[in-house]
């Protein structure tokens, strides 16, 4: 038998049109929804080298400043360059989205931030990983 692997994420919404214009308004190209599937069903474009994490909620706290009950996905949006992080915090701002982490160098190298928009839906935002700006992780015996 094969190892299993990761074919497709799913996000479940209860306000689906809200997300999908927020995202569409951060500039994220949405494909159409098939017809008929416009109020349940949306596809994400994906880039080449996509990654699932799993986190510990109280990890969760740490790096994305997350209540401690929550249980969900957050959606990682990769952009060039580390300003671009906070530009794009700014403006997910201005749409009326929530700041849940503002933007910081996060210890694993790239610049971070974590929006909730409508939805609801939560957004982590980050730059290519840089060296110069990565740190120590937090020592997990100390995540409680």
């Amino acid at each position: 038998m094969s190892a299993p692997r990761v074919d497709q994420v799913n996000v479940v919404l209860t306000d689906l049109a809200a997300a999908t214009q927020f995202l569409g308004e951060l500039g994220f190209e949405l494909p159409p929804a098939p017809p008929r599937w416009e109020a349940h069903h949306r596809a994400l474009p994906a880039a080449s080298e996509f990654e699932i994490e799993l986190d510990s909620a109280v990890f969760a706290q740490e790096w994305g400043g997350l209540p401690p009950s929550f249980n969900g996905v957050v959606l990682n949006l990769r952009v060039d360059e580390r300003a671009e992080v906070d530009a794009l915090h700014e403006r997910a701002v201005a749409l009326g989205g929530r700041s849940l982490r503002a933007p910081y160098d996060a210890f694993w190298g790239s610049r971070f931030a974590v929006v909730e928009g409508p939805g609801p839906i939560v957004l982590g935002l980050l730059s290519p990983r840089d060296i110069e700006h990565a740190g120590e992780p937090p020592d997990p015996t100390t995540l409680t």
